[in-house]
Protein backbone atom coordinates (compact mmCIF):
# COMPACT_ATOMS: atom_id res chain seq x y z
CA UNK A 1 0.00 0.00 0.00
CA UNK A 2 1.65 3.09 -1.24
CA UNK A 3 0.52 6.34 1.44
CA UNK A 4 0.89 9.85 1.27
CA UNK A 5 1.74 11.85 4.50
CA UNK A 6 1.34 15.21 5.29
CA UNK A 7 2.08 16.36 8.83
CA UNK A 8 2.32 20.17 9.53
CA UNK A 9 2.32 21.90 13.04
CA UNK A 10 1.58 25.52 12.84
CA UNK A 11 3.19 28.06 15.73
CA UNK A 12 1.50 31.54 16.19
CA UNK A 13 3.14 33.59 18.98
CA UNK A 14 1.82 37.07 20.76
CA UNK A 15 5.57 38.46 20.86
CA UNK A 16 8.79 37.92 18.47
CA UNK A 17 10.55 34.24 18.83
CA UNK A 18 14.38 35.82 20.19
CA UNK A 19 15.83 32.18 19.81
CA UNK A 20 14.26 28.73 19.72
CA UNK A 21 15.72 24.97 19.41
CA UNK A 22 14.05 22.07 18.78
CA UNK A 23 14.16 18.07 18.10
CA UNK A 24 12.10 16.89 15.69
CA UNK A 25 11.19 13.00 15.74
CA UNK A 26 9.39 13.27 12.43
CA UNK A 27 11.17 11.18 9.42
CA UNK A 28 10.20 7.90 8.96
CA UNK A 29 12.57 4.83 7.89
CA UNK A 30 12.60 1.84 5.90
CA UNK A 31 12.43 -1.61 7.45
CA UNK A 32 10.66 -4.84 6.75
CA UNK A 33 7.49 -3.61 6.55
CA UNK A 34 7.96 -0.25 5.00
CA UNK A 35 10.03 1.64 2.53
CA UNK A 36 10.56 5.39 2.16
CA UNK A 37 9.95 6.20 -1.26
CA UNK A 38 10.26 9.85 -0.67
CA UNK A 39 10.27 12.21 2.19
CA UNK A 40 10.88 15.71 3.69
CA UNK A 41 11.00 18.04 6.24
CA UNK A 42 11.01 22.25 6.38
CA UNK A 43 11.20 24.19 9.12
CA UNK A 44 12.76 27.10 9.70
CA UNK A 45 16.64 26.47 10.84
CA UNK A 46 16.30 23.08 8.82
CA UNK A 47 19.31 24.33 6.40
CA UNK A 48 21.82 24.15 9.04
CA UNK A 49 20.17 21.26 11.20
CA UNK A 50 21.93 18.61 12.95
CA UNK A 51 20.87 15.01 11.93
CA UNK A 52 21.68 12.07 14.11
CA UNK A 53 20.24 8.59 14.93
CA UNK A 54 19.08 8.28 18.78
CA UNK A 55 20.03 5.78 21.24
CA UNK A 56 16.88 4.34 20.13
CA UNK A 57 17.48 4.53 16.71
CA UNK A 58 15.51 6.90 15.51
CA UNK A 59 16.59 9.91 12.62
CA UNK A 60 16.13 13.01 14.95
CA UNK A 61 16.78 16.61 13.37
CA UNK A 62 18.33 19.44 15.78
CA UNK A 63 16.77 22.80 14.70
CA UNK A 64 17.92 26.07 15.91
CA UNK A 65 16.92 29.54 14.83
CA UNK A 66 16.38 33.27 15.77
CA UNK A 67 14.86 36.27 15.45
CA UNK A 68 11.81 35.66 13.88
CA UNK A 69 8.75 37.83 14.24
CA UNK A 70 5.94 35.50 12.52
CA UNK A 71 4.52 32.58 12.59
CA UNK A 72 6.43 29.08 12.73
CA UNK A 73 5.19 26.33 10.33
CA UNK A 74 6.98 22.69 10.24
CA UNK A 75 6.00 20.27 7.83
CA UNK A 76 6.84 16.77 7.31
CA UNK A 77 5.79 14.97 4.69
CA UNK A 78 6.33 11.82 1.92
CA UNK A 79 5.59 8.96 0.22
CA UNK A 80 5.91 5.25 1.89
CA UNK A 81 5.16 2.21 0.55
CA UNK A 82 3.76 -0.43 3.21
CA UNK A 83 3.33 -4.04 3.25
CA UNK A 84 1.37 -6.04 5.60
CA UNK A 85 3.90 -8.02 7.84
CA UNK A 86 0.69 -9.07 11.07
CA UNK A 87 2.99 -6.23 13.00
CA UNK A 88 6.30 -7.75 12.71
CA UNK A 89 9.32 -5.42 12.88
CA UNK A 90 12.13 -6.49 10.90
CA UNK A 91 15.13 -5.10 9.80
CA UNK A 92 15.31 -1.89 12.13
CA UNK A 93 18.32 -1.71 14.29
CA UNK A 94 17.67 -0.45 18.25
CA UNK A 95 21.46 0.07 20.02
CA UNK A 96 19.59 0.34 23.26
CA UNK A 97 19.27 -3.29 24.92
CA UNK A 98 16.34 -5.00 25.49
CA UNK A 99 16.27 -4.14 28.90
CA UNK A 100 16.07 -0.71 28.67
CA UNK A 101 12.20 -1.35 27.44
CA UNK A 102 11.11 -3.28 30.89
CA UNK A 103 11.82 0.17 32.68
CA UNK A 104 8.31 1.91 34.24
CA UNK A 105 7.94 5.69 34.03
CA UNK A 106 5.28 7.66 35.60
CA UNK A 107 3.33 7.76 32.45
CA UNK A 108 3.72 3.61 32.14
CA UNK A 109 3.77 2.68 35.92
CA UNK A 110 0.66 0.65 36.64
CA UNK A 111 -1.96 0.81 38.46
CA UNK A 112 -3.00 -2.30 41.12
CA UNK A 113 -5.95 -2.33 38.51
CA UNK A 114 -3.29 -2.78 35.52
CA UNK A 115 -1.27 -5.27 36.59
CA UNK A 116 -4.68 -7.20 37.92
CA UNK A 117 -5.85 -7.37 34.02
CA UNK A 118 -2.22 -7.93 32.73
CA UNK A 119 -2.18 -11.31 35.89
CA UNK A 120 -4.86 -12.73 34.58
CA UNK A 121 -3.70 -13.60 31.37
CA UNK A 122 -1.74 -16.48 32.99
CA UNK A 123 1.02 -18.18 31.82
CA UNK A 124 1.14 -19.44 27.91
CA UNK A 125 2.33 -18.73 24.30
CA UNK A 126 3.91 -14.95 24.43
CA UNK A 127 2.21 -14.02 21.24
CA UNK A 128 -1.18 -14.49 22.21
CA UNK A 129 -0.79 -13.24 25.55
CA UNK A 130 0.11 -9.95 24.10
CA UNK A 131 -3.18 -10.45 21.64
CA UNK A 132 -5.62 -10.60 24.54
CA UNK A 133 -3.72 -7.99 26.35
CA UNK A 134 -4.68 -5.59 23.42
CA UNK A 135 -7.77 -6.85 23.37
CA UNK A 136 -8.55 -6.01 27.12
CA UNK A 137 -7.11 -2.68 26.92
CA UNK A 138 -8.68 -2.03 23.79
CA UNK A 139 -12.39 -3.25 25.31
CA UNK A 140 -11.62 -1.40 29.17
CA UNK A 141 -10.81 1.84 27.66
CA UNK A 142 -13.09 3.85 25.20
CA UNK A 143 -11.81 5.90 22.50
CA UNK A 144 -12.65 9.72 23.38
CA UNK A 145 -10.91 12.33 22.02
CA UNK A 146 -9.86 15.31 24.76
CA UNK A 147 -11.03 12.84 27.84
CA UNK A 148 -7.24 13.18 28.65
CA UNK A 149 -4.23 15.09 28.14
CA UNK A 150 -0.73 14.94 26.96
CA UNK A 151 0.16 14.54 30.76
CA UNK A 152 -2.33 11.58 31.32
CA UNK A 153 -0.99 8.11 32.94
CA UNK A 154 -1.63 4.66 32.63
CA UNK A 155 -3.02 4.54 35.62
CA UNK A 156 -5.38 7.68 35.33
CA UNK A 157 -6.94 6.65 32.21
CA UNK A 158 -7.08 2.87 33.07
CA UNK A 159 -9.35 3.96 36.07
CA UNK A 160 -11.25 6.05 34.08
CA UNK A 161 -11.99 3.85 31.55
CA UNK A 162 -11.59 6.92 28.90
CA UNK A 163 -8.31 7.74 26.39
CA UNK A 164 -6.93 8.01 22.97
CA UNK A 165 -3.87 6.16 21.34
CA UNK A 166 -1.23 7.57 24.04
CA UNK A 167 -3.15 6.47 26.52
CA UNK A 168 -3.98 2.79 25.02
CA UNK A 169 -0.65 2.53 24.55
CA UNK A 170 1.07 3.71 28.22
CA UNK A 171 -1.09 1.34 29.16
CA UNK A 172 -0.27 -1.81 27.10
CA UNK A 173 3.51 -0.85 28.00
CA UNK A 174 2.55 -0.27 31.75
CA UNK A 175 1.03 -4.22 32.05
CA UNK A 176 3.67 -6.33 29.40
CA UNK A 177 6.88 -4.82 31.79
CA UNK A 178 5.13 -5.75 34.50
CA UNK A 179 5.41 -9.14 32.72
CA UNK A 180 8.66 -8.68 32.34
CA UNK A 181 8.45 -8.55 28.79
CA UNK A 182 10.53 -5.37 27.08
CA UNK A 183 7.71 -3.23 25.35
CA UNK A 184 8.14 0.48 23.70
CA UNK A 185 6.40 3.08 22.82
CA UNK A 186 5.83 3.73 18.55
CA UNK A 187 4.75 7.07 16.92
CA UNK A 188 3.54 6.98 13.17
CA UNK A 189 0.40 7.45 11.04
CA UNK A 190 -2.64 5.71 10.09
CA UNK A 191 -4.74 6.01 7.44
CA UNK A 192 -8.39 6.51 7.99
CA UNK A 193 -9.80 6.97 4.93
CA UNK A 194 -8.98 9.22 1.41
CA UNK A 195 -9.10 12.70 1.92
CA UNK A 196 -9.16 12.08 6.00
CA UNK A 197 -7.38 14.95 8.12
CA UNK A 198 -6.87 14.58 11.82
CA UNK A 199 -4.90 17.00 14.43
CA UNK A 200 -2.61 14.76 15.88
CA UNK A 201 -0.77 11.43 14.42
CA UNK A 202 -1.13 7.78 15.87
CA UNK A 203 0.77 5.52 18.81
CA UNK A 204 1.19 2.37 19.27
CA UNK A 205 3.37 -0.64 21.22
CA UNK A 206 5.48 -2.72 20.26
CA UNK A 207 6.18 -5.85 22.34
CA UNK A 208 9.57 -8.34 22.06
CA UNK A 209 7.75 -11.81 21.26
CA UNK A 210 10.66 -14.78 21.36
CA UNK A 211 11.47 -16.16 17.95
CA UNK A 212 9.32 -13.05 16.36
CA UNK A 213 11.40 -10.20 17.40
CA UNK A 214 10.02 -6.32 17.89
CA UNK A 215 5.69 -6.90 16.99
CA UNK A 216 3.66 -4.09 16.73
CA UNK A 217 0.10 -4.03 18.79
CA UNK A 218 -2.43 -1.23 18.57
CA UNK A 219 -4.70 -0.90 21.83
CA UNK A 220 -6.67 1.96 20.10
CA UNK A 221 -7.67 0.21 16.86
CA UNK A 222 -7.58 -3.58 18.65
CA UNK A 223 -5.10 -5.22 16.26
CA UNK A 224 -1.70 -5.30 14.86
CA UNK A 225 -0.32 -2.44 12.56
CA UNK A 226 -0.98 -3.20 8.79
CA UNK A 227 0.12 -1.78 5.53
CA UNK A 228 -2.28 1.62 6.49
CA UNK A 229 0.53 2.28 8.92
CA UNK A 230 3.43 4.16 8.78
CA UNK A 231 6.06 3.70 11.36
CA UNK A 232 8.29 7.15 12.52
CA UNK A 233 10.06 6.78 15.87
CA UNK A 234 10.10 4.09 19.03
CA UNK A 235 11.53 4.98 22.91
CA UNK A 236 9.70 4.40 26.62
CA UNK A 237 7.10 6.49 26.31
CA UNK A 238 5.21 9.31 24.28
CA UNK A 239 7.42 12.38 26.38
CA UNK A 240 10.66 10.82 25.22
CA UNK A 241 9.82 10.66 21.32
CA UNK A 242 7.24 13.49 21.27
CA UNK A 243 7.17 14.79 17.33
CA UNK A 244 8.29 18.00 18.03
CA UNK A 245 10.14 19.13 21.34
CA UNK A 246 11.95 21.85 22.54
CA UNK A 247 12.45 25.30 24.10
CA UNK A 248 12.70 28.83 23.67
CA UNK A 249 13.37 32.54 24.50
CA UNK A 250 10.29 35.19 23.92
CA UNK A 251 7.33 34.25 21.38
CA UNK A 252 4.70 34.59 24.55
CA UNK A 253 1.14 33.27 24.72
CA UNK A 254 2.05 30.56 21.83
CA UNK A 255 -0.72 28.65 19.86
CA UNK A 256 -0.42 25.43 18.30
CA UNK A 257 -2.74 23.98 15.54
CA UNK A 258 -1.57 20.57 14.02
CA UNK A 259 -3.29 18.80 11.04
CA UNK A 260 -2.05 15.16 9.90
CA UNK A 261 -3.42 13.95 6.28
CA UNK A 262 -2.71 10.02 4.99
CA UNK A 263 -4.17 9.17 2.04
CA UNK A 264 -3.59 5.81 -0.22
CA UNK A 265 -1.58 7.30 -3.20
CA UNK A 266 -1.50 5.95 -6.91
CA UNK A 267 1.97 3.64 -7.51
Amino acid sequence: MRLAVLHATHYDYGSSLSYAVQRLYLTPQSFGAQEVVSWSVEAPGMKNALTYLDGFGNRVHLVTYQNLSGPVTITASGIVDCIDRHGVVQGLACPAPDSVFLRQTLATAPSSAIRAMADKLGPGDALDRLHRLMSDVHGKVAYEIGATHAHTTAAEAFADGRGVCQDHAHIFLGAARHLGIPARYVTGYLVTGQGASSTAAHAWAEALVPGLGWVGFDPANGKSPTDQYVRVAAGIDAAGITPIRGSRRGGDSERMTVEVRVEFAQQ
